[in-house]
């Protein structure tokens, strides 16, 4: 409660030393780093000030800005996005929902996942926001669940985001798919093989850990074309980094 009851000042100071420097719009980018209204031509008298407080009253007689701060800053919500683009801040488009996502980073995962889960367009344009390119696998894969997480459980929605993390990272590496011999089908597989590999080396639960050689084994059943050495830097990696989904 005294957090709600402080923002506004908060805000209104942050607010008079933008206002000399004439940095409002900076500041609001600092906060949502992609919204629709900052590219489209801003009517007369417009006001990133209003835009960032947003201090008048909705029809509901709830402060807007706590709105914006519980919705968006907080939680991402399907109320929250529609409220957005009610006010013409978003537009209603994959793309745009996708760079909006994309560029905020101060958005409640497990709302966000649910989400991508039922806005598959939205996942679909976030993916293509990623940029793979001469990233090492496992690294490249945590970057990947760093914006999108990972489910819980394994299933369907797990399933089409290793997928779509697949072909987006051999559509960034044609050189590396090339000289390995990558696939997605192939990037599919040992991205499983990482996830389970995680989950061997830092479950406290699991007493015998897999080996390096048993990790090689196993991963080369599945992927034939994969070197020995390029797997056992897999190995390496998430014994020396860590889980890839943390």
């Amino acid at each position: 409660m005294l957090l709600i009851c402080a923002w506004p000042a908060v805000c209104g100071r942050t607010w008079e030393m933008t206002n000399i420097y004439g940095k409002g719009k900076e500041l609001c980018k600092s906060t949502w780093g992609h919204c629709s209204i900052y590219n489209r031509r801003l009517p007369a008298g417009f006001s990133y000030r209003r835009l960032y407080l947003q201090l008048d009253e909705d029809d509901t007689g709830a402060s807007i800005n706590m709105i914006l701060f519980f919705c968006v800053c907080v939680c991402l919500s399907v109320k929250g996005i529609s409220y957005f683009m009610s006010k013409g801040i978003l537009l209603d488009h994959p793309t745009e929902l996708a760079k909006f996502i994309f560029y905020t980073r101060r958005l409640n995962w497990k709302m966000l996942r649910i989400y991508l889960d039922e806005r598959r367009d939205v996942l679909d344009e976030l993916v293509t926001l990623h940029n793979f390119s001469n990233q090492f696998l496992p690294n490249a894969l945590r970057d990947f669940f760093r914006h999108i997480h990972a489910p819980e459980e394994r299933g369907e929605y797990l399933e089409t985001l290793i997928t779509k993390f697949s072909h987006r990272f051999c559509t960034c590496n044609p050189g590396l798919v090339r000289e390995l011999g990558l696939s997605p089908d192939a990037v599919y597989v040992l991205c499983y093989s990482l996830i389970l590999l995680s989950i061997d080396l830092t479950s406290p639960h699991v007493k015998n850990k897999m080996s390096k050689r048993e990790f090689i084994r196993n991963t080369r059943r599945a992927a034939h074309n994969v070197s020995d050495d390029f797997v056992g830097h897999l190995y390496d990696n998430i014994y020396l980094i860590g889980h890839v989904a943390a």
